[in-house]
């Protein structure tokens, strides 16, 4: 069995500013508890959470199999909100079926202080982050 998340504020699942820099490949999101997250285009599309790369019914997804993503396959072109807790990302080769909730996106961050909160090992690979304040 999984341990649960650590419990933490409402304010630290809730974006203050979101900014998709599409030319350098980032995603940088401020939260309201003044912890930056920073995450490369490439990582999240490793990460995402839709039945046709994760998988379903028991069936292993797209990125169970380990592709080689393609650099369309990892070009942000959108994202927009869906509602109010999760991102919605469209890349290029047109997937846009994952929704990417704010609380898996902070769950991922790997910034030092997240990363050891988990009690995980550091990653030489991943997404960078530069600003884990919080």
């Amino acid at each position: 069995m999984q341990d649960a998340a650590p419990a933490r504020s409402p304010a630290a699942e809730t974006p203050a500013r979101i900014h998709a820099d599409r030319e350098a490949g980032s995603l940088h999101i401020e939260w309201s508890d003044g912890h930056v997250t920073d995450y490369d285009t490439v990582t999240l599309r490793w990460m995402c959470p839709c039945a046709y790369c994760r998988g379903e019914a028991g069936l292993p997804g797209w990125l169970d199999t380990a592709p080689t993503l393609t650099p369309e396959q990892t070009r942000l072109t959108d994202v927009t909100l869906v509602g109010r807790y999760a991102l919605a990302p469209t890349w290029g080769d047109g997937h846009g079926l994952g929704f990417y909730t704010f609380r898996a996106l902070r769950d991922g961050c790997s910034c030092a202080a997240c990363v050891a909160a988990r009690g995980e090992a550091t990653h030489g690979a991943g997404s960078g982050n530069s600003g884990g304040r919080g």
